[in-house]
């Protein structure tokens, strides 16, 4: 059934030839238009100089064959080469044959035969191009499937593992250890649940607002802290490619959250913006503002112990970028990156 429905769904020409199921109807219309060239050529024939026994009926067989295929078209031009011999070839209404009337149903024998390979060489090959188009959408179709279960799996797999760090976490006392399996097990669980935004079947890239917005209320929902509130600014588009979404969500993400636990310690609302920006065609850049408590007193980059800093700091090498964590009114973390 889908495949008749999609078949009344394409163009006409794609569905020819037509009433294969219904050889009666292609008979009868077929056998109309014969009539009808007939009728046309008799009632021309006073009007036509000598040597134009066929000239209505050509028509009739390209018509047929078109519509309805090689048979009818065969059909068709045997009947329309009997009527032209025996009435308009050679003497009239008998089928004897000059030199003349055997070349002329020779030259009809040639063009008919001609116009019936060609019309049902293509109707054929579009016939297999129809087919292949179908078997392409039925691909693509499973691709996307196979691709969204692949994702949904390892996004749950993610989450599993760190529900496990998670569990891990309760059997060691020493603080940093804990702190540690936290921050890991944090990042897993985020991983999880944006990698299922981050790519599609296609590969397509992605806008940057599209990104960043559900990846911000994802870090925000994750945190837990409901007072949270995220907004996103984007001064210029830009794209992203598929292959750099992990890492740049990792960085934005750990911005965010050290934007969290050190900016807003011991507060429980507050305001992080992300912008992104465009220096002409060479650069974007990313920055992530809170209106916290801002840096400590000389602190440097280079030398603090943070973790998720490093990873940061290593990622936007990766990216071909660079990230920078500096104070003023709260914190900005500024990743510039090519554009």
């Amino acid at each position: 059934m889908q495949g008749n429905d999609l078949r009344q769904r394409a163009p006409l020409i794609e569905r020819l030839p037509l009433a294969t199921d219904r050889p009666w109807l292609a008979t009868g219309v077929t056998a109309a238009m014969i009539a009808a060239a007939l009728v046309l050529r008799i009632i021309a024939d006073p009007a036509l100089p000598p040597g134009f026994p066929f000239v209505t009926f050509f028509p009739a067989v390209i018509l047929a064959s078109a519509l309805f295929g090689l048979r009818m078209g065969a059909l068709a031009g045997l009947a329309c080469g009997l009527l032209a011999w025996f009435i308009f070839v050679g003497e009239r209404n008998s089928f004897a044959l000059d030199w003349g009337g055997v070349v002329a149903m020779a030259f009809y024998t040639l063009v008919v035969g001609t116009d019936l390979a060609i019309i049902h060489w293509m109707q054929r090959a579009n016939a297999k191009l129809a087919r292949e188009r179908e078997l392409s959408r039925a691909l693509a179709e499973t691709r996307e499937l196979l691709f969204s279960e692949l994702q949904h799996r390892v996004s749950n797999n993610l989450q599993v593992v760190a529900g496990l760090v998670s569990l891990q976490k309760r059997q060691i006392a020493d603080p940093q250890a804990r702190a540690a399996l936290d921050e890991a097990s944090r990042r897993l669980a985020l991983i999880g649940r944006i990698s299922r935004q981050l790519y599609d079947a296609a590969g397509s890239t992605r806008r940057m607002r599209e990104f960043l917005e559900p990846l911000c209320h994802d870090v925000i929902e994750a945190s837990g802290r409901a007072g949270i509130r995220c907004d996103v600014r984007v001064d210029g588009d830009a794209l992203l490619a598929p292959d750099s979404a992990i890492p740049l969500a990792l960085i934005v993400a750990e911005a965010m959250a050290n934007a969290i636990e050190h900016g807003f310690a011991g507060r429980e609302t507050g305001v992080i913006e992300v912008t992104l920006t465009r220096d002409g065609e060479q650069r974007i850049a990313i920055e992530v503002r809170d209106d916290g408590h801002g840096l400590p007193e000389g602190f440097d980059i280079e030398a603090s112990g943070s973790l998720g800093l490093r990873i940061a700091r290593m990622l936007a090498e990766q990216l071909r970028g660079s990230f920078d964590l500096v104070g003023g009114t709260g914190a900005t973390a500024r990743l510039v990156l090519p554009a």
